[in-house]
């Protein structure tokens, strides 16, 4: 199975892995036979990109950090809370945030329980409902990463409610500046930037729902640790831990998801960047607990070894996210293999990933080789 952007899409090819939209519908079913009609109208809805079951690799299972069931019941309860919200005065539905709790719990159950997995698929969603995907993300990965700092279920809780309404406050931000194809002007972020405080207003409002905690998470999310973000521009330990914690969510996940105005950037870049921002952006122990539940190579993504080999991701072990296993597929002389041959690059310490490959590069990567070789 791998990732196919929506305009390499072609007649013939079978869907891997269902798609859904914010509202729990399937868009497209696992197994379904692409035509152009389908095609068409995943490009109408803002679909970017689809797994795809390809036979000319080998066949493996992505497992995801939680259950589909979960991630979509999860999506349609935030977009209910999200767009029910009116002012910053308005009270929150109480039936919703009685299923917030429910959901958060039933999320850190499921993290609790598989301690092994890793952050190892690329959400798919649609542009149009990336805001409900996103706190879905952010969510699950701020959970994962308390789980690795050993905080205690009260305290998952709290992270957990306050990552899941983070951008509550951008209900109140205009959607021609919210989903603008370009860049913002100053006065455009400007007000942006006050989604941070307006979230903040509408959580504290709640108070009966939402501890101070969480919705302080909603106000510092965007602050840096070099004192560079906002509101604010705390500096440092002046920035609570949960909000540090989301804020390096907020960014992989923003970086991972295709935009109105963008393309995906590929995890490794994501991981790369987050790597690099440690004391600078975030607390480098915090960005550390982060990046060791991340696969900088997710499941299906095709590599170069630095054997000269080409393989494709299968899995991510735990504490490893630059060393996956992988099954190789090419040679060094760029000659596809007969079988694939399994390799845990985890196990050893002389081959390492030296880049990634687009599928529609592989032929014409694996013929260079061969090239270069002989």
């Amino acid at each position: 199975m791998r990732r196919v952007p929506i305009d390499s899409l072609l007649p013939g090819m079978k869907v891997g892995h269902n798609i859904y939209n914010s509202r729990g519908e399937t868009l497209i079913s696992h197994n379904v036979v692409l035509n152009k009609r389908y095609i068409d109208s995943l490009k109408r809805l803002g679909i970017p990109a689809l797994y795809i079951i390809d036979d000319s690799l080998p066949d493996f299972y992505i497992e995801d950090v939680i259950t589909e069931k979960s991630r979509v019941e999860a999506i349609k309860l935030v977009r209910n809370i999200l767009q029910g919200q009116g002012t910053a005065k308005s009270r929150l539905d109480n039936a919703l945030m009685n299923g917030s709790r429910e959901t958060i719990s039933d999320i850190i159950e499921q993290l609790l329980d598989n301690p092994s997995l890793m952050v190892n698929m690329i959400d798919i969603r649609s542009i149009d409902d990336y805001l409900f995907g996103h706190s879905v993300n952010v969510c699950v990965l701020s959970l994962i990463t308390g789980i690795s700092l050993g905080y205690d279920r009260s305290s998952l809780m709290n992270l957990g409610m306050g990552s899941l309404m983070h951008d509550m406050g951008k209900t109140l931000i205009p959607n021609y500046i919210l989903n603008k194809p370009g860049p913002l002007n100053e006065d455009e972020f400007s007000v942006i930037k006050k989604h941070s405080e307006y979230g903040y207003s509408i959580l504290t409002n709640n108070d009966s729902y939402i501890k101070k905690l969480s919705a302080l998470i909603a106000l510092q999310h965007h602050e840096r640790y070099n004192g560079e973000g906002y509101p604010k521009g705390l500096l440092g330990a002046n920035i609570h831990e949960f909000s540090q914690i989301v804020g390096i969510a907020d960014v992989f996940d923003a970086m991972t998801a295709d935009r109105v105005y963008r393309k995906a950037h590929p995890p490794y870049e994501a991981f790369e960047m987050l790597a690099g921002s440690g004391n600078f952006y975030f607390d480098y122990r915090l960005v550390l607990a982060f990046l060791s539940n991340i696969a900088a190579y997710p499941s299906g993504t095709i590599v170069w070894l630095s054997s000269k080999e080409i393989a494709i991701v299968v899995e991510t072990p735990k504490g490893f996210p630059l060393y996956p296993k992988v099954k190789i597929i090419y040679d060094a002389a760029g000659n596809k293999l007969p079988e694939p041959v399994d390799m845990d690059l985890s196990a050893q310490n002389e081959i390492t990933v030296l880049k990634v490959i687009e599928y529609d590069k592989l032929e014409e990567m694996a013929a260079k080789q061969g090239k270069l070789i002989s």
